[in-house]
């Protein structure tokens, strides 16, 4: 059975850039805010050039031993094991390092090499270096400005790409999006834009971060499958937010007029 391609709403030249990106094994950097599509791109463009995608959601803790691989023992004897990374090196597949200012810093070195002429991985337990499969390509995104203290990628690493940044789409796209989503009719997709908006723009609240795209379709699915509205966005878009009592009940309170 063939999968179907995952849904994603065009919104400018993305698709041209990507493809050429591709055809020059240029790496690519995604910037914006969490819930704008970055992740849902790269699944449509692996889709689209029909690649193979391994997808690291990257944190505090993850190092380069997590993507290029360890020894480990199996039974009497040590052997090494691949990780992801090496496996995209070797195979030629796409891997996405989703939030990678927020990995250890020697993950950011273990790339290096990987993102300029030479295209090769070292890897040091081994001794070995291993040239990149033609069809290997890194694609990597980050939170620009996500709070205060927040990782930011070095300028030397960051002109080791090339950079797409993302925002949440218009208003009417938007209620395209959440409509294909979740199902929700018009005038509720719309409502749940609205919302989104409004909460945008009140920056006075100071919240660490603001309604995502994702926040609003999971509340419109919600409101689909027969949750009251008023309840599907306040556990699905408020609550999210924030632990501010104050700020909840006055979130709370403006979604309920809105919906």
């Amino acid at each position: 059975m063939i999968a179907s391609a995952p849904y994603y709403h065009i919104v400018g030249k993305e698709i041209d850039v990507f493809e050429h990106a591709w055809l020059n094994k240029i790496p690519v950097l995604l910037k914006g805010p969490t819930g704008t599509g970055k992740s849902r791109f790269i699944e449509y463009m692996a889709y689209k050039l029909d690649k193979k995608l391994l997808t690291i959601s990257c944190h505090e803790e993850t190092s380069a031993t997590d993507l290029i691989g360890r020894f480990i023992i199996k039974g009497a004897e040590t052997i090494w094991l691949d990780g992801p990374l090496t496996n995209a090196v070797k195979e030629g597949y796409i891997i996405y390092l989703d939030e990678i200012a927020e990995a250890r810093p020697d993950v950011i070195v273990s790339i290096h090499s990987l993102t300029d002429h030479r295209r090769e991985l070292f890897i040091d337990k081994l001794g070995e270096t291993f040239k990149a499969h033609k069809d290997f390509m890194l694609v990597a995104s980050f939170n620009p400005g996500y709070q205060r203290g927040f990782k930011e990628l070095k300028p030397s690493t960051r002109q080791r790409f090339i950079a797409m940044s993302f925002n949440y789409p218009d208003a009417k796209v938007e209620a395209e999006i959440l409509m294909n989503e979740s199902n929700v009719t018009e005038d509720i997709a719309k409502k749940l834009v609205a919302i989104g908006s409004k909460i945008r723009n009140l920056t006075e609240l100071g919240l660490t971060e603001t309604v995502s795209t994702r926040l609003l379709v999971d509340a419109g699915k919600l409101i689909h499958s027969g949750l009251p509205k008023r309840l599907s966005v306040k556990v699905a878009v408020v609550e999210p937010l924030t632990d501010d009592l104050q700020v909840l009940q006055a979130l709370n309170d403006l979604t309920d007029l809105m919906i």
